[in-house]
């Protein structure tokens, strides 16, 4: 069996097994390549240029710059003033 024709490439663990070399080289050129165990997907072969770009980290940025990319100056943010409660002491 060859992996599928569709998007996604799925290989039997056996096959991917006996043709490792390919399945690394394809999933370089053409991207990620699935892996099945006993018909379920289990594993997914991805080139380290894939890898690096999934967990590259996000940019790093203040406090007050991720509260103005909220659009929190759109909120009706209204409340009645706290007076406290009485307590009997």
């Amino acid at each position: 069996m060859s992996p599928k024709s569709d998007a996604k490439r799925v290989w039997k663990l056996e096959e991917a097994k006996a043709r490792f070399s390919e399945v690394v080289r394809r999933a370089r050129s053409d991207g990620p390549q699935h892996v099945t165990v006993r018909g379920q997907e289990s594993v997914v072969v991805i080139s380290i240029e894939e890898l690096q770009r999934l967990t590259k980290p996000a940019p790093r940025q203040s406090l007050v710059e991720f509260m103005e990319t909220l659009g929190l100056e759109t909120l009706a943010l209204e409340r009645e003033a706290d007076r406290g409660r009485e307590v009997e002491l």
